[in-house]
């Protein structure tokens, strides 16, 4: 029994030891955002953003850029030149976050799609042959219909990039022997073993 005494106050003791430790962040001082506070006379938590503030990066004074609109309508061309590095960027990214509902030919036959997620338009239809690619890039901002906006995922260049990749999936769908350059053509030509 004389044992069991200490043992037992050195538990008593650790317990009592630990509970006065203990550190709830609840507990603490803290203001809540856009709540009230005696910090300031106004009694607000925060002081209110000087007029003309704008976030790092969120400046947005290229319309085409920002929206794929001129002039509230949506564009008919690129930002800047399309080169193989922009249609290789393009590609990729439309492989990550478009395949999966659009399939990698545009016909809207993806994967999701097989599993019983509503069906995107084939991009190879007159109507989306003939859209403006500011359209294109309008609905990868800010989504349409069941189509999610990707504008927190994918940043303004690599939608623009993917836009430009969607104009490629329609070309390869829609293109005639004669936009084939002459020294391709004869890749193509039956008969010729490759």
């Amino acid at each position: 029994m004389s044992r069991k005494i200490p043992t037992l106050l050195l538990a008593l003791t650790a317990t009592a030891l630990l509970a006065g430790c203990r550190q709830d962040m609840h507990d603490q001082p803290k203001v809540k955002p856009l709540g009230e506070s005696d910090v300031f006379s106004d009694h607000r938590s925060a002081r209110p953003l000087v007029e003309g503030t704008v976030a790092r990066g969120h400046l947005d004074d290229d319309e085409l850029l920002a929206t794929g609109k001129v002039n509230g309508q949506d564009a008919t061309e690129f930002p800047w030149p399309v080169t193989p590095d922009v249609m290789a960027r393009g590609r990729d990214r439309y492989d990550i976050f478009c395949s999966p509902c659009h399939d990698r030919t545009g016909s809207g036959d993806g994967m999701i799609v097989r599993r019983g997620y509503r069906r995107p338009p084939s991009f190879h239809i007159d109507r989306m042959r003939q859209a403006a690619v500011g359209h294109f890039f309008d609905v990868i901002t800010n989504g349409f219909g069941a189509m999610p906006d990707y504008r927190a995922l994918v940043p303004a260049p690599d939608r623009w990039a993917i836009a430009a990749y969607i104009r490629a999936l329609q070309a390869s769908q829609h293109a005639t022997l004669d936009a084939v350059p002459a020294a391709e053509r004869e890749k193509l030509a039956p008969g010729t073993g490759r």
